[in-house]
């Protein structure tokens, strides 16, 4: 039954995940409907991202997502996040969008992070290719809007009530169908101490550290990766290479996230075999390595610029699953559920520095530019797993006397 719930779950999360990147995929219209600049673009995503922060701190020093049932705390903030998104519809301008964008990621901090606790209620032995398929199809869903896009005579209210519809079926979905399994994590009274007892656990600490590293990099790469493939077939096009239709265009960007989801996948599958802090190394040294590089393609033949952002897209996510993974491992087990709120909430907090900072560096040094400064993140994460890796087996090991 494990793989049945799996593929419900996984199903509910791509379909409610749809709404967050919602307002991003349809940003040239809305840019040349509202006269946005390039920066005030930027605010379509860091409105979410912000709006997942402060749901995701709130949940954190509630102790929401351990002490409220969680299909029911899932059900109803997916029924809430796709009412969020279908406001966009009636805003005028970016003032009046961006609080519906920012309650839209507000509701989300209710769909993530109870996801991999829900699922790992079912899965002890393959943890990881478990929570990696949900985290896959988390991105598919992501991307979903996107896809919407690139489809012909697909309109932006299309876009939005598409994506909007999809969050509330994802609730119902939960909600009349899902149940948990029999390795649930012990639920622990109202506590505020409860976030401060994981912030002195040492592993789980270093985790977080590792988390942040990645997210980094993660959401400036799914923001800006389809401006850059746009401005870089508008490039090929001035120097006689021939425009790609925009259609093209957008079913790259949705390739370069979703191919996410088979990194998900991958790493969940990969690291059950060879331990989750060697493959979250092995991937951020991958995405590491992407983001230093792809900027030299820029203008190039969008047939080789396209498939190089679809790896970096696999890599750049296929650790994410394995950091949430590797908390509900290491962190105190009546608190997984805080823990996991409160990583996520830190990296999602962290994301906005990179999402508004990369057209500051476009602006300055052209695109071709952009991109590196993303490695950082990859560096320090595995800096703070390999931290991690030497702590862990510190424990395993018997201190040896004399």
């Amino acid at each position: 039954m494990r793989w049945r719930v799996l593929a419900l779950l996984s199903l509910a999360e791509l379909l409610a995940m749809s709404v967050w990147f919602t307002a991003s995929a349809i940003s040239p219209e809305l840019q040349a409907r509202w006269g946005l600049s390039g920066s005030e673009v930027g605010w379509l995503t860091t409105a979410v991202q912000l709006g997942f922060v402060a749901g995701t701190a709130i949940a954190a020093l509630l102790n929401l997502a351990d002490t409220i049932p969680s299909k029911h705390y899932f059900a109803g903030t997916a029924l809430l996040a796709g009412a969020a998104n279908g406001f966009l519809l009636l805003a005028p301008g970016l003032p009046a969008a961006l609080p519906a964008r920012f309650m839209t990621g507000f509701f989300l901090a209710g769909v993530y992070p109870p996801a991999m606790k829900m699922i790992s209620t079912w899965f002890r032995q393959s943890r990881g290719l478990a929570i990696g398929t949900v985290v896959g199809a988390l991105t598919v869903g992501k991307a979903t809007p996107y896809l919407f896009r690139a489809l012909p005579e697909v309109s932006l209210e299309g876009v939005v009530m598409g994506a909007s519809l999809g969050a509330i079926v994802g609730g119902v979905l939960v909600l009349t169908s899902y149940r948990d399994g029999p390795f649930t994590f012990s639920r622990a009274p109202f506590s505020w101490g409860l976030v401060t007892r994981v912030v002195s656990h040492r592993e789980t600490r270093l985790a977080i550290l590792g988390y942040l590293g990645h997210m980094w990099e993660l959401y400036a790469m799914w923001t800006w990766v389809p401006a850059f493939l746009l401005a870089s077939a508008h490039a090929t096009a001035e120097g006689g290479g021939g425009e790609p239709q925009a259609f093209l265009v957008g079913l790259a960007s949705f390739g370069a996230i979703a191919a996410g989801g088979l990194g998900c996948v991958w790493g969940g599958w990969a690291a059950d075999r060879i331990g989750r802090e060697r493959l979250v190394k092995l991937a951020m040294l991958a995405s590491g390595a992407c983001s230093i590089s792809v900027g030299f393609f820029f203008g190039w033949s969008f047939w080789i610029l396209a498939p190089l952002t679809w790896i970096w897209g696999f890599f750049v996510v296929a650790d994410s699953a394995q950091f949430s993974a590797l908390v509900t491992e290491v962190a105190p087990q009546e608190a997984v559920g805080t823990a996991l709120t409160l990583q996520t909430s830190m990296g999602f907090l962290l994301t906005m520095v990179t999402i508004q900072g990369l057209p500051l560096v476009t602006e300055a040094l052209g695109w071709a530019w952009t991109f590196p400064v993303l490695a950082l993140g990859p560096l320090f994460g595995i800096g703070a797993t390999l931290r991690l890796t030497q702590v862990r087996d510190s424990a395993k090991t018997p201190l040896q006397s004399g």
